[in-house]
């Protein structure tokens, strides 16, 4: 029943989307809590989390206990992720210490400001020294006999140890407990990539909002032809997150393809800037985070020349083709399958259908550009070492993202590139689209 009800939730269109994909209006974006109201929520995840998720994942990666060290305005990448909200910083010197035990993780802090929520204070008061001794007793009481620490060489998020803290980590420590020590990065990249029930249950409503914005960014009451730049559009988009509280994680991207352009078989990207004409394909690149949460989002666009009532059918089949490469992308979505192996069967099945694609779909999260398997790179689509080299897991979610370029005989065969990126869970066995995706051209009129 808990599967059939995470399922119900990703496969009903959320409003905007359902909108969108109609030819309706989208009015607006969907109800964004203030600020007050959302640490509750997100306490909530972060305690299902490290109650039911981490004690898995721990097992998982044969790690008896995890160190997660930061000092203020130098956090580890994963602590954010880790610790109640509101939380701005690590005061002074914050320890945060998991200890797996035969009734689940024990998650204790040695700080000296208690972080509450759930986490047990191991130690409080007296000087940074006695901090560090503190630290160094409560893991010999413990006798663990792996200890993972945030140290990696290719993964960055699992790479938040700073040298100084690791010295003074070894200091504290009996001689012999060095050897205990061993790298949490398999755990990091883990506990950063995998979703809960309620997690996904939220992102399907973080992944409405950012597509209801681009459909009232790529409208009429937005775009003049011959007068607003791709430039007003993306400062559009960034001032109505601002508005709605939504960091954006990256400045938004508005672009413009139109005949007489070069785009060929060699160009990465299609597409310009400046003033947006009747007739142009405009696309935008998008990423906000709310809840914790992040997404990524591409669409595509038309504006109409005069008399137009419809979109041309070379673009209607242009976008079909779209959607056919996230199909085949998709499909190869297979447990314990790696990152490169899918990119070369989607690949290879492009290539077999004769559709011009590239690949570089990546996982979401926490962060815009998460770890876990790497789908092909905009600019390397043989393969990526060691990030690529990762299997995909159940409960994880990606931009599934890349192009397809076909020929415009509206424009005597000048390629369009067809720019995609929506935000998706796969379950194990599916691939579904939080707030479905794009199968229809935004129409600004």
């Amino acid at each position: 029943m808990r599967k059939l009800a995470v399922l119900v939730c990703l496969l009903l269109p959320t409003q905007a989307a359902l909108a969108q994909d109609q030819g309706r209006e989208v009015t607006g974006p969907r109800a964004v809590l203030e600020y007050r109201d959302r640490p509750p929520v997100e306490n909530r995840h972060l305690e299902e989390r490290l109650d039911t998720l981490l004690p898995a994942l721990m097992e998982e990666t044969n790690l008896d206990m995890w160190l997660v060290l930061n000092r203020e305005y130098a956090e580890d990448p994963i602590y954010f992720s880790l610790v109640p909200q509101p939380t701005f910083a690590a005061r002074r010197t914050t320890m945060l210490v998991f200890h797996r035990t035969d009734d689940g993780v024990d998650q204790l802090t040695v700080n000296r400001y208690p972080l509450g929520g759930p986490y047990e204070s191991a130690w409080e008061g007296g000087d940074l020294d006695s901090q560090w001794q503190a630290l160094g007793e409560l893991i010999v009481s413990r006798d663990p006999a792996r200890i993972g620490i945030n140290v990696s060489r290719h993964w960055p998020v699992a790479d938040g140890l700073t040298h100084a803290l690791h010295l003074r980590l070894l200091e504290v420590l009996p001689e012999d407990y060095a050897d205990r020590l061993v790298s949490a990065e398999d755990l990091v990249v883990r506990w950063a990539e995998t979703r809960t029930q309620n997690e996904m249950e939220t992102y399907a409503h973080t992944v409405s909002i950012a597509r209801s914005v681009i459909a009232e960014a790529f409208s009429s009451r937005v775009i003049t032809p011959g007068v607003t730049t791709t430039d007003d559009v993306a400062w559009y988009l960034r001032q109505r997150f601002v508005e709605l509280d939504l960091p954006a994680w990256f400045m938004p991207y508005v672009n413009a393809q139109r005949p007489g352009q070069t785009c060929d078989s060699d160009t990465a990207f299609c597409g310009e800037s400046g003033i947006i004409q009747a007739g142009d394909v405009i696309h935008t690149d998008v990423g906000i985070c709310y809840l914790r949460l992040c997404t990524d989002t591409q669409e595509m666009g038309y504006v109409p020349k005069l008399g137009e009532t419809e979109i041309p059918k070379g673009l209607i089949d242009a976008l079909k083709v779209g959607n056919r490469w996230q199909d085949l992308l998709t499909d190869q979505f297979v447990i314990g399958r790696t990152g490169n192996e899918i990119t070369a069967v989607t690949r290879a099945e492009c290539d077999r259908k004769e559709i011009e694609c590239s690949v570089y779909t990546h996982p979401i999260g926490f962060f815009g550009h998460a770890p876990g398997p790497t789908i092909g790179m905009w600019d390397d689509q043989d393969g990526t070492p060691v990030r690529g080299d990762w299997p995909l897991h159940a409960n994880t979610c990606f931009a599934i993202e890349g192009n397809i370029k076909t020929p415009m005989s509206d424009w005597d065969g000048q390629l369009v590139q067809i720019k995609l990126e929506q935000s998706a869970c796969f379950d194990g066995d599916d691939v579904h689209y939080l707030a479905g995706r794009q199968t229809i051209w935004h129409f600004v009129r």
